[in-house]
């Protein structure tokens, strides 16, 4: 057991720090979008040029070079527009490094993997733990290719970051290589011109806590009337005094609308974005704000009521209800999902099933819910995988990122917590010590509802192994005494169990004589017991 790896520990996922919630504007008058449009193309003009010396400062960036572009800005703005357009800046310069990082070590890996693999012997067979050689030398000699262009590619990212280099595009870049393929997207020219100046403009604002309505920029009443402060060259489209513009069109916002009012009844901060949806032709306005920091609830506390184990899969999530001991309780619910077709059909089918999934655990009364710790970052290239091109769109196509900030955000509305564990063995170990004791005539178990089992007892602080049956009464001389529970500090408390005797079954000890202690009588043997054991073989209740 010594090749194991070392298992985190498990913790609460700390809660949401933010909401926001969005509702259409209505019935605009043409003067209204008109305005809208003037406005958006001037402050997404700002944003680009500003974003543009953003980048070309680099690593020179400093206190005084924001305030100097703040104060270009505030000249064709306002100084609380050019706080919003630096602010977006630096998100996304910053956006653009992580995934600088990310890139980087990503092609690190598929280098490790590539040189690894080459220097092997051409057939040489591979472990459960590293890759083999490549099998033939055509394949060797095309990896090597591809080795010493991962290395290019490393070398320019490496030197990108050290100089402080990012490559943004403000628009997105997947719309801009769409311009290149209009056939396959299905979009004129002047369809896709329409839509990427929409992404590209700006108007947004942030929340200022003590001003009115909690937004001096954007500003929306209780009674949902929108008004806009104008950049000072488009101050002379104000329809109302200090040069802001309302619109004809009200909004009510029917998710979080009580919450939304009691924040700008008292004067606290809202930021609010306004864009266009240029495939339906709508207008939406989003309000968001932060919430105060909430201190997670304690482990043990989120522990006291069981836990609900969930196994994410490619099509579903695998879920089982076990008590504060670790004792699996019912039969294993499934709550499945599509992630074929466009993204919003993507995220719609996982807020459904999570939705499922929180109503389920709300109704058996636990307080946690038990989730593996993924990270797919290291695992989707394709040198790690080989030829396993199915495996790796497997993983890649779920949602990691998102499944877990949207269950962290839907749980806590429902008051749950969220442990997360470490994913390491869940779903070998479950199959190895839950999927055949709990299957039964009527109850079908797969191996990802053993590790639904597996995943909810790590969050219980339990070892995933259950505790074994006592031996056969009138065998007990040769099955030995009853094994019990590992003690949680053994190490090998998670595999394999040993033989419960010196010697294999049906051999001989060392010593070449059979230990046969003396037998009860036959009435004492067949007296029924006083102990219950229909249950006890899964049960475990320390």
């Amino acid at each position: 057991m010594g090749d194991l790896r070392e298992l985190a520990a498990s913790f609460v996922v700390p809660g949401p720090c933010g909401v926001s919630i969005r509702d259409r504007l209505k019935h605009l008058a043409p003067q209204d979008e008109k305005v809208l449009r003037a406005v958006g193309e001037h402050q997404g003009a700002l944003a680009s040029r500003d974003l543009k010396a953003r980048c070309a400062d680099g690593l020179e960036h400093s206190a005084d070079t924001w305030a100097s572009r703040k104060r270009e800005l505030t000249g064709v703005s306002s100084s609380r527009i050019a706080g919003a357009i630096t602010k977006a800046t630096h998100d996304q310069w910053a956006l653009a490094r992580r995934c600088q990082a990310a890139y980087i070590q990503n092609l690190a890996a598929g280098i490790k993997t590539l040189r690894h693999r080459l220097s092997l012997p051409i057939g040489e067979k591979g472990t459960k733990r590293a890759a083999g050689g490549y099998r033939s030398r055509g394949e060797w000699f095309r990896k090597s290719r591809r080795l010493a262009a991962l290395e290019t590619r490393h070398t320019a990212a490496v030197s990108d970051r050290r100089a402080g280099r990012v490559r943004v595009v403000r628009g997105g870049k997947r719309l801009l290589n769409t311009r290149h393929h209009l056939t396959e997207a299905e979009l004129s020219e002047d369809q896709w011109r329409e839509r990427w100046e929409a992404e590209r403009w700006f108007i947004a604002a942030d929340g200022e806590s003590g001003k009115r309505f909690g937004n001096e920029t954007i500003r929306v009443t209780p009674d949902g009337e929108v008004s806009i402060k104008l950049p000072a060259p488009l101050a002379h489209l104000a329809n109302t005094k200090h040069g802001r513009y309302t619109l004809t069109s009200r909004i009510a916002f029917a998710h979080r609308g009580a919450e939304w009012a009691d924040r700008i009844e008292t004067n606290r901060a809202v930021a609010y974005r306004i864009h266009l949806d240029t495939a339906r032709g709508r207008w939406y306005l989003t309000a968001s704000w932060q919430r105060p920091a909430v201190r997670t609830i304690p482990l043990e506390t989120a522990r006291a009521r069981g836990m609900i184990g969930v196994d994410t899969n490619a099509d579903h999530f695998a879920a089982y209800h076990l008590d504060r001991h670790g004792n699996p309780v019912g039969d294993p619910h499934r709550f499945p999902y599509d992630l074929t077709g466009t993204t919003a059909h993507r995220d719609a089918q996982i807020r459904h099933a999570l939705t499922r999934l929180i109503n389920w655990a709300v109704r058996v009364g636990v307080a946690a819910i038990g989730i593996e710790d993924l990270d797919f970052t290291t695992e989707k290239t394709r040198e790690k995988h080989g030829r396993h091109k199915r495996f790796r769109q497997l993983i890649s196509g779920i949602p990691t990122g998102k499944l877990k900030a949207r269950l962290v955000s839907m749980a806590a509305e429902q008051g749950l917590a969220i442990i997360a564990v470490d994913p390491a063995y869940t779903s070998m170990w479950g199959a190895q010590h839950w999927q055949k004791p709990l299957a039964t005539p009527h109850r079908t178990m797969s191996r990802r509802d053993a590790a639904g089992i597996a995943i909810g007892r790590r969050a219980l602080g339990h070892p995933v192994r259950r505790r074994t049956a006592p031996p056969p009464h009138d065998r007990s001389d040769r099955a030995g005494h009853r094994t019990v529970q590992a003690e949680p500090g053994a190490r090998g408390r998670e595999g394999t169990r040993p033989p419960t005797t010196d010697h294999a079954p049906g051999g001989m000890p060392p010593s070449g004589k059979r230990k046969r202690e003396p037998s009860a009588s036959k009435t004492v043997r067949d007296a029924p017991s006083t102990q219950q054991w229909v249950q006890n073989s899964l049960m475990h209740t320390g």
